[in-house]
């Protein structure tokens, strides 16, 4: 079998992966939820599921892409990922002066998606990944506390510096920790964020391609980080690779038989 058509059946979910070293889900209870994405502030149900307590790192990264080496850069067609697929890293097999438990950058949702299916999980759904955001170390949803929001937003503030300190900061009150100050990351449903589709428009209209245009949808209107964060997952395409993007994986929580 070609690495291509391995990687075709990969991303298609019909090629069964190897399986990467256990790492640890943190159970999130669901339940009724105020989503940034509801305009009129209804809430939405959100099944309990299980979220990765930390975001995958580049030492995690690099023992996936040796085990599924059609996921190695400069294997992987530009279908999948774009040419600063783990531009950082050294080489395909060496992330350089990277800290190996630091956040993987530079990945495509595809390539997030097989990592995830590799542990047995799948990317996590927006609101999932919201509902867990909204936590700090003690409340399951802070976001209402002006001090929380002032906080997480000087993240945004600052600039960008290629090394990123390692993982496993300040876990919320789920056990959750990195969800903010660190990356952005991918979502399963991160091309459904604000898209229309309009007759007079050529193909689909992303009404988040600017923060004024959200700001008008959101529900939530003064979380400007979490306003920012969506801006930035609509505007990606699949196979792009941005330094500023990671991802974790979620489970589904088994349900309980009767």
């Amino acid at each position: 079998m070609s690495a291509r058509l391995a990687l075709a059946l990969a991303c298609c979910g019909l090629l069964a992966c190897q399986a990467a070293p256990a790492a640890d889900y943190a159970a999130v209870s669901g339940g009724a939820f105020r989503s940034a994405l509801s305009p009129d502030g209804a809430t939405v149900a959100v099944k309990p599921y299980r979220l990765r307590v930390r975001p995958v790192t580049n030492g995690e990264f690099l023992r996936f892409a040796q085990a599924h080496p059609e996921w190695r850069r400069g294997a992987v067609p530009a279908l999948y990922a774009g040419g600063g697929y783990l531009a950082d890293w050294r080489a395909a097999d060496d992330f350089g002066d990277l800290p190996a438990d630091a956040p993987v950058t530079r990945v495509s949702w595809h390539a997030a998606r097989s990592y995830c299916r590799s542990e047995g999980a799948r990317l996590p759904a927006w609101r999932e990944w919201e509902m867990a955001a909204a936590a700090d170390a003690g409340r399951r949803d802070a976001r209402d506390d002006p001090q929380w929001r002032a906080r997480i937003l000087q993240w945004y503030a600052q600039p960008t510096g290629r090394l990123l300190a390692p993982v496993g900061r300040e876990p919320n009150v789920w056990g959750v920790s990195d969800l903010h100050g660190s990356i952005y990351e991918w979502v399963e449903d991160f091309n459904g964020l604000f898209v229309t589709s309009d007759s007079r428009s050529q193909g689909e209209q992303r009404t988040l391609a600017t923060c004024g245009a959200a700001a008008l949808s959101l529900g939530d209107r003064e979380n400007y980080a979490i306003l920012m964060r969506i801006a930035m997952l609509a505007a990606l395409n699949a196979a792009d690779t941005v330094g500023t993007v990671g991802f974790r994986c979620a489970r589904d929580e088994p349900e309980e038989r009767p």
